[in-house]
């Protein structure tokens, strides 16, 4: 249960991180602070003090020079709760390895895989404070869509392990299914997943989605001409908005075959009840991610609708993950005791 709530508590740091990005909050503090940055301003001036800080940022002067005290206390709450959430996560991972250490009901077995699990959220936050840095750096407005990514994508890892962990221990999870075609098809699609993660987080860093606001061309095109207008034609594949959204919208669609030929082979495996749910879930998930992304691509230009769809979006896509790392830890290549 100490694990499936860390997992859960992830979740929603992954979540509180969509919507710092999409209320443009993250660069509202602009240093790193990791035992006094706990506690927000309490008083009119340490918020002023705060506010002056932000205002050196060339985001202020160039996108949100508008704001008024109010405005940056907005933006401030959501990068401050996602930094705050981030510690409570930490503790709450020390406080159950401590606890079983301490009533030794941790086995040798666990003790790598738990240092592994610290490391691994070290790493996360190190990677976080990278991309803040990213963003606040003369003619920077936003944060680094490569440290973006990195940052979601290490989330996303630390989730996908915790999840494994956790299922070693259930058990319920005991009971597996063979097949070697269907274990080589999860991990084709586990890799085709990785892949779209990665390009959907260039898309949020890029703001790549308000760039083609349409469905099913983009800007009216199915391949848009200046796919390959960059040079080193590679850069295209990094920086060009259209490039990437069209090699995220062609990954969604192929995870779309690839789950639904995975249900079609998988029908004749029902013996494993968990095994059943999660084909299931899994091609369910996957439709109306498809659906989402639609949505949140022609609401793109509407700042509301875009953080509404787009929070939804980005929580389909942790679904999925943890879903296929269930369906990775049920299928087995062959027999073999667990």
């Amino acid at each position: 249960m100490w694990l499936l709530a860390g997992v859960f508590m992830i979740m929603i740091q992954v979540l509180i991180g969509g919507i710092t990005r999409l209320t443009e909050s993250g660069l509202s503090i602009t240093e790193w602070k990791p035992i006094t940055g706990i506690l927000p301003p309490l008083n009119h001036d340490q918020w002023l003090v705060e506010f002056n800080k932000y205002r050196n940022t060339d985001q202020f002067k160039y996108v949100h020079s508008n704001f008024q005290l109010s405005d940056f206390k907005f933006i401030f709450f959501w990068e401050w709760f996602h930094r705050v959430w981030a510690r409570l996560l930490g503790i709450v991972f020390l406080a159950g390895f401590f606890y079983f250490l301490f009533t030794k009901k941790l086995n040798r077995k666990m003790v790598a895989p738990m240092l592994l699990l610290f490391f691994l959220g070290a790493i996360q936050g190190l990677v976080g404070w990278i991309m803040v840095k990213s963003g606040l750096v003369p003619e920077k407005f936003y944060v680094g869509h490569i440290e973006l990514t990195t940052h979601f994508v290490a989330a996303l890892i630390l989730l996908a392990y915790t999840l494994w962990f956790a299922l070693s221990l259930l058990p319920a999870f005991r009971p597996k299914v063979v097949s070697i075609k269907m274990k080589n098809l999860l991990w084709l699609i586990t890799f085709t997943l990785f892949m779209q993660l990665i390009f959907g987080g260039f898309m949020a860093g890029l703001k790549a989605a308000q760039s083609a606001p349409t469905w099913p061309s983009i800007n009216g095109y199915f391949i848009p001409p200046t796919i390959n207008e960059l040079h080193p034609g590679i850069q295209n594949i990094f920086e060009n908005v259209l490039t990437i959204h069209f090699i995220h919208r062609g990954l969604a669609y192929l995870l779309l075959i690839f789950v639904a030929y995975f249900f079609i082979i998988s029908s004749d495996r029902r013996i494993n009840k968990l095994f059943n749910r999660f084909r299931f879930i899994i091609l369910i998930l996957i439709i109306t991610q498809v659906i989402l992304g639609i949505l949140t691509v022609i609401n793109a230009t509407n700042r509301i609708s875009l953080a509404w769809f787009g929070v939804s979006h980005q929580f389909v896509a942790m679904l999925i993950l943890m879903s296929i790392i269930c369906l990775l830890f049920i299928v087995r290549k062959r027999s073999q005791l667990v």
